[in-house]
């Protein structure tokens, strides 16, 4: 069979991968603590899940505009409005099923062959797989452990050149957990306005924060203009399945935007939309009580694995991930890599983790070595987890 070259060129996101890897072994009767897929262990609010059955049995089953139903751009427009501080308009919000589309719409519109995008690494793998499954050239961004996991913005600057587009931003970030300041997105801002860039701006965790408030570089006077901010209903509301996001960006920018889900989608589900309504229109309770409990998750598992021999753990500033330094741990064990130690872990100790090149792969000169835990699980299976790998990788 002929594929076409340019899939040779397209990523994964391996998060998966571990996931079917973990249910093989479930499979075989082993007990497996899992800290690997990115997903609220929460079920989605009883008010939503009756907005989408109240919806099906009205017969909101059909076609809706590729832009989205009207009834929830407005209340997006209205959201990001209030939460952003800035006039936002239904024009301007395209709905997507899940968040995943904006990337790669976004990566579409604003990049050509040999164009160049700045990403950060560690990052979300699709980033990079989609700007080099176009043809652009993707142009890696060093979030650094001793910076809180931002990035030098001096550095930022050094990577813009006549072929640069886009600088794609991730705040609270996966897989570090960590959170760009206002005056690190104002350098981005600066930069952004200097060059005539489109900046991409991740912002599915906004509301999964855990110290001070949410910043949005949107907020920045001229920054709403050149934004496409992407922001969805899968972490905010344990909606993981519901396949349900959304992009606030420009006017004419949205029609392009709009143009490529009628080529590859036409429209998100009619029902999840007006579920999504109510999600944000309806109580919050629930999304508080489930970022309280993250909180004390986070801070129970950061504990445990400060408490490692060879793992130091900085303490996240949101999302629900921890990303912990092994170096020391690997070199003690004999180990080559995070990957090693990934494979031993789960094989061995009976705990799925990710290791950092799930995350793209390590840059010229990297030699700290990480994994990604998703605390998205409960207080007991994070102590049992942080207890099998302590046993594991001191040899208890």
């Amino acid at each position: 069979m002929k594929i076409a070259h340019r899939m040779s060129s397209l990523g994964t996101e391996t998060a998966f991968e571990v996931l079917a890897e973990v249910k093989e072994l479930e499979a075989q009767g082993r007990d497996i603590v899992s800290f690997a897929i990115g997903e609220p262990d929460f079920a989605t609010p009883e008010n939503i899940k009756q907005a989408g059955i109240d919806a099906i049995r009205a017969g909101e089953t059909h076609y809706g505009p590729s832009a989205g139903r009207i009834e929830l751009r407005e209340a997006i427009a209205e959201y990001i409005s209030r939460t952003r501080r800035i006039p936002v308009t239904p024009d301007q919000v395209v709905v997507t099923p899940g968040a995943k589309p904006i990337i790669f719409f976004t990566i579409l519109a604003t990049i050509n062959a040999g164009d160049e995008a700045i990403y950060p690494t560690p990052g979300f793998p699709i980033y990079e797989s989609v700007i080099r499954f176009i043809g652009g050239n993707p142009i890696p961004l060093p979030l650094l452990e001793e910076k809180g996991f931002e990035f030098d913005v001096d550095y930022l600057r050094s990577l813009i050149t006549p072929r640069t587009r886009l600088i794609i931003l991730n705040s609270p970030h996966n897989p570090t957990g960590g959170v760009l300041s206002p005056s690190t997105l104002e350098a981005v801002a600066e930069i952004a306005l200097e060059n005539d860039l489109w900046v991409l701006s991740d912002e599915v965790y906004s509301r999964i924060i855990f110290d001070g408030e949410f910043f949005s570089i949107t907020s920045i006077p001229g920054m709403q203009e050149r934004t496409i901010l992407l922001d969805g209903f899968s972490k905010t509301y344990a909606m993981t399945g519901w396949r349900l996001g959304y992009g606030v960006m420009n006017p004419e920018m949205a029609v392009h935007i709009a143009r490529l889900e009628t080529n590859s989608e036409s429209c998100t589900a009619t029902f999840t939309q007006l579920a999504g309504v109510e999600a944000l229109q309806g109580p919050q309770d629930a999304t508080e009580l489930m970022v309280e409990q993250f909180r004390r998750r986070r801070d129970l598992i950061v504990e445990g694995l400060n408490s490692i021999a060879g793992v130091s753990c900085l303490l996240p500033q949101g999302a629900f991930y921890v990303f912990p330094n092994v170096t020391e741990a690997c070199r003690t064990l004999g180990l080559a890599d995070a990957k090693a130690l990934q494979q031993k872990l789960l094989h061995e100790a009976g705990v799925a983790v990710l290791p950092r090149t799930s995350f793209g792969r390590k840059l010229p000169g990297e030699r700290e070595e990480y994994l990604r835990l998703s605390y998205a699980t409960s207080e007991a299976l994070i102590e049992q987890g942080v207890e099998r790998m302590r046993k594991w990788i001191e040899g208890r």
